[in-house]
């Protein structure tokens, strides 16, 4: 009997096809780059390090027949347990303030991010006929692009939908998006290119960042608006900001001469040491009990920002609060 040896030889190809939102991408595809196929390694914008999210695993599992289901819709937006804990960024007694209320113009404003991988340093808002839109920076490079909804509707919208990032001469990433309202949560989902996932956020830009004479004609109530004659009244007011631990005596005493308004702020320990209001510093009003200070108020019924110096941590600190005067209790008292 001969035996016959017989070589065999053989050739398997396999495609796998991704399709996602506008987010998704191809993978395995040739022209895929090397930065999608690999993690971000340290990008950084002035120094700060990038930050994309880090806990848990990319969704690799495949479906029966090794279709790859981390780009079917919905699929690429990152789980619960992929992110780290949101902040509640909307604070209580916050009222939207909408593009009407705003005067034209340009303005810097402070935008808070529910989360701290997703950090606006910088933001330009611009107010045209009532409508906002604002062009922000972030602290790092680790998003391409950004869609004003939640992840899941950004995994099933189009491109054309998305908001590609814009770098900078200094390297900063930053985005042009529409703003519907101040002092009010809007969704925010940002891409990862490290993890090539959706992961939501909620930002907030806060109205109590705009100088008083951005807000239009009558929508903070003054002196002269309230027609206060010169005297002496209380006034119920609200501390906000800061960790929540803090607090003012409320009602406050205010003085009206010549429609201007001092306010006599009465803190609920004697650990601070200065206030800045309007970037201007106010030394201590007593030196015996309770940290006092007498400040201007700017106006009424909104959320007046002003800054705390103090001095309970092992260094002096700056805290930034706001306060409220509510007009309606106003009471005469002379």
């Amino acid at each position: 009997m001969r035996i016959h040896k017989i070589c065999l030889s053989a050739a398997i190809l396999a495609a796998v096809l991704m399709a996602g939102g506008c987010g998704g991408k191809a993978a395995g595809t040739a022209g895929t780059t090397a930065s999608t196929e690999t993690a971000e390694v340290a990008g950084t914008t002035a120094g700060v390090p990038d930050h994309s999210e880090t806990p848990g695993a990319q969704s690799t599992s495949a479906a029966p027949g090794g279709q790859n289901t981390s780009a079917a819709p919905g699929g690429q937006v990152a789980s619960e347990n992929e992110t780290v804990s949101p902040k509640n960024v909307v604070e209580a007694g916050m009222v939207p303030v909408y593009g009407t209320e705003i005067k034209d113009g340009v303005y810097p404003i402070k935008v808070d991010s529910s989360s701290s991988m997703f950090r606006i340093t910088s933001c330009q808002l611009t107010v045209k006929d009532g409508v906002m839109s604002a062009v922000m920076a972030t602290s790092g490079t680790g998003y391409l692009k950004l869609f004003m909804g939640t992840g899941e509707e950004a995994a099933q919208a189009s491109e054309a939908d998305c908001i590609p990032y814009v770098e900078t001469a200094d390297g900063a990433y930053t985005y042009a998006v529409p703003v519907e309202a101040l002092d009010m949560g809007i969704d925010c989902s940002a891409f990862s290119k490290k993890k090539e996932k959706w992961y939501d956020r909620e930002l907030v830009f806060r109205a109590d960042s705009l100088p008083a004479e951005a807000f239009a004609d009558g929508k903070i109530a003054t002196a002269e608006s309230l027609k206060l004659e010169d005297g002496v009244y209380t006034c119920e007011v609200r501390l906000g900001g800061g960790s929540g631990r803090a607090a003012v005596e409320s009602p406050a005493t205010l003085r009206v001469e010549n429609k201007n308004v001092t306010a006599t702020i009465v803190w609920g320990s004697a650990n601070y040491d200065y206030m800045k209001v309007d970037g201007e510093k106010y030394g201590l009003a007593a030196t015996e009990g309770n940290s006092t200070f007498e400040i201007p108020v700017t106006g009424f019924d909104w959320r007046m920002p002003v800054i705390a110096d103090t001095i309970a941590m092992s260094q002096p600190h700056e805290i930034e609060y706001t306060l409220t005067f509510d007009s309606a209790t106003l009471k005469r008292v002379d």
